[in-house]
């Protein structure tokens, strides 16, 4: 019976090499010695062999399904604590930056989790802070949820870019994802919303509490460090803690949670402006064009970071002497060769 589900060869683990964490120099000059096109050659090997797209997909599903109960949770917050002003905040923000007519079916949606209590006299059957409250609770639960088992999917794909086979016991492995979940992801959230919503964000903010233009300019100019360093930290928790195996300083993971964020705001930027720009796109999709530009940037997501994974996995590997990351299958068959059922026994027994 075969054991493994990948075709990658191993990352042996740097750490155990010297006794010792490897340095900064040391990963520049073995990614120079490597050669950067030969190490974006094979660290797509190892992406593609290590079934990325397919995790990439799966991370994109759940975090699809995290960011809509999110933004429902954070409007019902608003209007629990009686902050209506914020739950407009948040319904104009939803409204700018959904493309098409989608816009009007999540805006509904959060407009019905804020609606205000019902005064004395009114219909107490309308939706009112009970209703805000049953939003909280149920959106910050469902996304939570959600964003455990994206990080726990997250540490499968990582761990098979590794050549990692298993990965850690159910208890483990979640409990570490719920951890992520209430740190990274927190980092990943606040770093999304003000780089992807920044904009729709501020413009809100300035049509509900009338802050001027100098306010306005200056969240435009500050929300770019901010939301970038959020990320940077977000994706580096994620390289150290997520994979199943002992990884190196932070400095040799440096690579690939930068192509990471790169990759991320270039596939974003195109994103978005491709919805702009093509008027087709919601006259096609219709009220689902929100919907389809949310996976879209899912899948762009889980993309990158399973491919920096990738980058990382393949800069260790060659510092480890491991240049080639396929195993070996010399008949080409797609099954490795160490694999193979013996066939060769001697007639004698």
């Amino acid at each position: 019976m075969m054991a493994r589900v990948s075709s990658v060869r191993a990352v042996p683990e740097t750490t155990d090499m010297h006794g010792e964490d490897l340095s900064a120099d040391d990963a520049w000059h073995t990614a120079r010695r490597a050669g950067l096109r030969e190490l974006g050659r094979t660290a797509f090997l190892r992406f593609r062999y290590g079934d990325g797209f397919s995790h990439a997909r799966a991370f994109a599903f759940q975090l699809a399904l995290a960011t809509v109960p999110l933004i429902i949770a954070g409007s019902g917050l608003a209007s629990a604590v009686g902050a209506e002003s914020v739950a407009q905040v948040v319904a104009r923000t939803v409204v700018a930056v959904s493309p098409g007519t989608g816009d009007q079916l999540l805006a509904a949606v959060v407009d019905r989790g804020s609606a205000p209590a019902p005064a004395p006299g009114e219909d107490p059957e309308r939706p009112g802070e009970d209703l805000g409250e049953l939003a909280v609770v149920l959106g910050l639960v469902t996304a939570f949820v959600a964003m455990t088992s994206a990080f726990a999917q997250l540490e499968r794909g990582a761990n098979r870019v590794y050549g990692v086979e298993r990965d850690r016991p159910a208890l483990r492995k979640y409990g570490r994802a719920a951890v992520l979940t209430a740190t990274a992801g927190t980092a990943l959230g606040v770093g999304l919303v003000l780089i992807v919503a920044g904009g729709a964000f501020g413009d809100a903010l300035e049509e509900v509490y009338r802050w001027g233009d100098a306010a306005e300019t200056v969240w435009d100019v500050v929300r770019w460090p901010v939301g970038l360093a959020a990320l940077v930290v977000a994706v580096t928790t994620l390289f150290r803690f997520a994979p199943r195996r002992r990884q190196p300083g932070l400095s040799w993971l440096g690579l690939g949670a930068a192509l990471t964020v790169a990759a991320w705001l270039a596939a974003s930027g195109a994103i978005a402006a491709y919805v702009s720009v093509s008027g087709e796109f919601s006259a096609i999709y219709g009220p689902l064009a929100g919907i389809m530009v949310l996976l879209l940037w899912a899948l762009a997501t889980g993309v990158a970071l399973v491919a920096g994974f990738a980058v990382s996995a393949q800069l260790e590997a060659v510092r480890a002497g491991v240049v080639e990351p396929l195993l070996t299958d010399r008949d080409d068959d797609g099954v490795p060769d160490h694999l193979q059922p013996t066939e060769q026994h001697s007639a004698g027994g």
